[in-house]
């Protein structure tokens, strides 16, 4: 598993984590409550079968942790990503998939997904997974990133405009705020920006965004629009 080291956020080791998990397989959610119930730095709040739901949950019950799957009927796992984020920016959403969709984990990280894992993901490796994303940390699956630097031999390919212009402000020495009053946006949207240009291009420091923008100009690189 990729771990991303984008910001330094409140320490979840020393708490007791409270989670909702979403899926519309009765055999995932049984075997998610059984991995994530036998940790007990973490609580399994609820299952849900609908996202519908998993969101009037939310409205009662605040949890640290939302584990949803991606395709479910009514409304997927990427409408209630983006309802999640909105209504509740604190709560931490994994996304979890059967499916190693590129558009899929595109829209997520783009929406706000704190990490996108296959289901093939082994089970302890779950507790993992919540524990990081409430610790601030951003999660991609390794089998997405090996696949996706084997797909692409230029690692920006999949970068949008935003996130181009992020990548040459971070090579040109800018901090997070700077680049937000460069670019007239918050700087939460900048970090939000990193979290996902780092996912894309299989990297996981922002140090090492600098090092690659650096060894591109010396070899002639520029970061070009996306049409």
């Amino acid at each position: 598993m990729t771990v991303p080291d984008v910001t330094d956020g409140p320490t979840a080791a020393s708490q007791v984590l409270r989670v909702a998990i979403v899926d519309d397989d009765p055999f995932v959610l049984h075997a998610l409550r059984a991995y994530l119930s036998s940790d007990e730095r973490i609580e399994v709040a609820s299952t849900f079968s609908r996202a519908a739901d998993a969101l009037a949950f939310l409205h009662k019950i605040r949890v640290d942790v939302l584990l949803t799957d991606v395709r479910m009927p009514e409304m997927d796992g990427l409408e209630l990503l983006t309802r999640v984020r909105r209504q509740w920016p604190r709560t931490a959403v994994v996304v979890l998939t059967s499916f190693d969709d590129d558009e899929a984990l595109a829209e997520a990280l783009e929406v706000g997904a704190r990490a996108y894992v296959l289901k093939s993901v082994h089970g302890a490796e779950i507790s993992d997974v919540v524990r990081a994303v409430a610790d601030g940390r951003v999660l991609l699956d390794e089998r997405t990133v090996t696949r996706r630097r084997a797909d692409h031999d230029d690692p920006t390919a999949d970068l949008t405009n935003a996130e181009r212009k992020v990548l040459v402000l971070i090579g040109e020495g800018l901090s997070n705020r700077e680049i937000g009053a460069q670019l007239g946006v918050a700087e939460k949207t900048v970090k939000n920006h990193i979290t996902s240009l780092l996912a894309k291009m299989g990297l996981q420091r922002r140090t090492q965004v600098a090092a690659w923008v650096a060894s591109q100009r010396a070899s002639g690189w520029r970061a070009g629009s996306r049409s």
